[in-house]
Formats: structure tokens, C-alpha cells, sequence
């Protein structure tokens, strides 16, 4: 582990309290471009998730429709009732994105892997850095709109369903992850800047409520015109 990894993690509430919990139950809102463009816009207004902290398994409640779960693992995605019968699943699912384009609409399945995996990606960071075996290293600082941050490269090894396998990890004065730069594969190919805000200290582990994603310019600049995913959380419990 490198020394700011150190940091980064002491100041989300440390690796060892985050062993302590099993899931992440969180109430929330997404929005922005990105679903109007696969063709999901206005789905998740105020929506349930459950991600569990040690396996990559989620599970969002009334997806997509009243009395619909859908439940996110690695190797296979699936719709189901409430009471567990099985409606839809694929197996091997990033591979159905195979060809895909920015402008390609999805169905229900490639909705429910992205969403699962995203989500539990946000919300395990940063922990799952060391949990899922990532690589850790400090790269220079870099400015964004006038103020240096230090920055946190994370190589994710192929068991991780994550939008790419290299991401950026810009830290804040305080240690907290303040944005994080990647290229949204299964989306086309989509290069982002992510930002994360209004942290809560939730049963003394930090968590940022407030997530806007951009899209980044080839130059590296920020078209900050339209949110490509904005998520706001309006509850948060560890179990």
C-alpha cells in the first residue's frame, strides 16, 4: 500500500471498522443524460439498494417497475419478483455489450449490470482498493478549477466488475476522494470525471451523498454542460 492510500483510507473511517459491516442500505435518486440516452430516463426516483461489502452482489428494489428486484453478482445478472421467482437473467453479462456505442440503447439486463456494478463500486470505495486486491500507486497531483489534489491510481484485476480496469482517485485536503476519472467501457467507451461532495459520517464511516459525473474532453477538460449521472442519496445505513 502506498502511503496515500494509507491516508485515504484512515480518513473514510479505517479499514478496520469497515470489517465490521456486511452491507449498505441506501435510498436514492439518479438522473442525467446517460439514461436518456440508453433509454431509461426517470426510472430511479427514489429507489432502494442493498450492496453487500464482502462479495460483489447487489440488489435494487421495484426495479424498472413496481414488484421487479433486480440482483447483480459478477457472472450473472437477474430480474425477479419480490418473493424470489426468477423473471429474466444473463449469464456472463459484460459480454452482451460487446459492439456497443455510445448512442446504443439497452434493455433491462445491460440496466441492471451496469447500475450493479456501479453502485457497489461507489459504495465500497475506498475500501474495496484493498479488499478486492487492487494496485495501489501515487501519481502526480493535477488542478481542477484552481485547486491541486493529490492523486490515487487504482489497477483493478479482472475479478472486478468496474467500469475500467486503470481509474484516478483525485484526494482532498481533508483525505476524502473528491473525483475520480475513468473510461465507462460497457457504455461506449465513454471518458468521465466524476465528483463526489457533501460526505456524511455515517456509523463513523465517511460516504459522500451527492456523486456528478462529466464528460471529459480529449484535452482533459470538463464539459461540465450536462450531467452525464447524478445520484443523490437521501439514506444510508451500515449493517
Amino acid at each position: 500500500m502506498t502511503a496515500l492510500l494509507d491516508l485515504v483510507l484512515e480518513s473514510h473511517g479505517t479499514l478496520e471498522r469497515w470489517r465490521k459491516f456486511n452491507a449498505i442500505d441506501v435510498n436514492l435518486s439518479m438522473h442525467g443524460s446517460h439514461w436518456t440516452r440508453k433509454g431509461w430516463d426517470g426510472v430511479f426516483e427514489n429507489v432502494q439498494l442493498k450492496a453487500q461489502t464482502k462479495e460483489q452482489r447487489t440488489c435494487f428494489t421495484h426495479f424498472t417497475e413496481e414488484g421487479v428486484q433486480s440482483i447483480y453478482e459478477p457472472d450473472r445478472v437477474r430480474l425477479e419478483t419480490i418473493n424470489g421467482k426468477l423473471i429474466e437473467e444473463r449469464v456472463h453479462p459484460r459480454n452482451a455489450f460487446e459492439g456497443h456505442t455510445l448512442q446504443t440503447t439497452w434493455d433491462r439486463l445491460h440496466l441492471a449490470y451496469f447500475t450493479g456494478y456501479a453502485l457497489w463500486n461507489y459504495l465500497n470505495t475506498p475500501f474495496m482498493f484493498v479488499t478486492e486486491s487492487a494496485k495501489a500507486e501515487e501519481i502526480d497531483p493535477a488542478t481542477d478549477q484552481g485547486t491541486v489534489r493529490r492523486r490515487l491510481k487504482i489497477t483493478f484485476p479482472e475479478k472486478v466488475g468496474t467500469h475500467c480496469p486503470d481509474q484516478i482517485f483525485h484526494v482532498d485536503e481533508n483525505g476524502l476522494i473528491a473525483r475520480l476519472d475513468y473510461t465507462t467501457l460497457v457504455a461506449g467507451g465513454a471518458p468521465a470525471a466524476h465528483y463526489m461532495s457533501e460526505y456524511k459520517n455515517i456509523q463513523g464511516i465517511m460516504m459522500p451523498t451527492k456523486r456528478r459525473a462529466f464528460r471529459r474532453n480529449p484535452d482533459g477538460s470538463i464539459n461540465t454542460e450536462s450531467v452525464l449521472v447524478g445520484i443523490d442519496i437521501s439514506a444510508i445505513a451500515l449493517t
